[in-house]
């Protein structure tokens, strides 16, 4: 047997008795053309190993293994779902392992080889940190992600300068990898339907990364915390703790003191980055 003669998702979840848990924040995606079109995305699979977060009942596991997929490692912290992707495991020739545990603490660089795409509907109340986390990491280990967000999380990673999604959240994943949004999902898609409709990004690794990762996410974290600000004020205390002449410092990379973030492009924060540490 195959993976294809598996039952329908919706009765696989009838079946093991599988509701949504709305604290994981959890939202399952039945339709097994939209999970194919999210693994399409992923393509090409053959020879790529693949982390999912968040699996539930494996709609998307059994897309991307169906794609062709080398091996798939499936990071499910709900117990709940274990026996039905065993199911999936036991039609995958080896092909899919299981991991049970919470995907904020799940070391994918050390279980899964190279190279590795994460493919994966997440969570909405972690998928922001866990994002984060995998473009801060130094060094990039993914070859792509592909990932569903909600909506406005979507659009804060692809946002460009002058956008009221652009912040701190396009800064950090612009300055690793060309992003964009591949298509939206609508509410009523989901089982149960969320207040809000998703949409997938895609986030491609450039060749020559922002080298500091660290600096740039302390700038962002002061430029955007207060937003409405000029940066004259905004980033006045970390001028200070970094024994820089703020406007000395923003005049050096072109920037006017009076400007607000998210009128600047990325690169301008990258070039306050490396006058930080030019300055050290």
């Amino acid at each position: 047997m195959s993976i294809k003669a598996l039952p329908s998702l919706s009765e696989t979840v009838k079946t093991h008795g599988l509701g949504a848990n709305k604290k994981l924040g959890q939202h399952f995606l039945l339709d097994m053309n939209l999970t194919d079109k999210i693994a399409r995305l992923a393509e090409p699979l053959e020879g790529h190993n693949v982390a999912e977060i968040g699996p539930g009942p494996g709609g998307l596991t059994r897309a991307l293994l169906l794609r062709g997929a080398e091996k798939v490692i499936a990071i499910e912290m709900d117990e709940r779902f274990i026996p039905a992707l065993a199911e999936i495991g036991d039609m995958s020739d080896g092909r899919l392992e299981i991991a049970q545990g919470d995907a904020l603490k799940y070391d994918i660089a050390a279980n899964l080889s190279a190279p590795r795409k994460i493919v994966a509907n997440l969570p909405y109340n972690v998928g922001t940190k866990m994002l984060i986390n995998w473009v801060t990491a130094s060094p990039i280990f993914w070859t792509q992600l592909v990932l569903m967000f909600q909506l406005e999380v979507a659009q804060r990673v692809v946002a460009q300068p002058g956008d009221a999604h652009y912040g701190r959240l396009a800064v950090l994943c612009q300055s690793v990898a060309y992003c964009r949004m591949a298509f939206e999902v609508p509410a009523r898609a989901f089982t149960p339907p969320p207040r809000v409709d998703s949409a997938v990004v895609v986030l491609d690794p450039m060749e020559t990364p922002f080298e500091d990762l660290k600096t740039l996410g302390r700038l962002t974290q002061e430029a955007f915390g207060q937003r409405r600000k000029m940066l004259r004020r905004s980033l006045r205390k970390l001028a200070e703790q970094s024994e820089l002449d703020l406007d000395e410092w923003l005049g050096s990379c072109g920037i006017n003191p009076k400007a607000r973030p998210e009128t600047l492009p990325v690169s301008a924060f990258q070039d306050m980055a490396r006058a930080i540490n030019a300055n050290r």
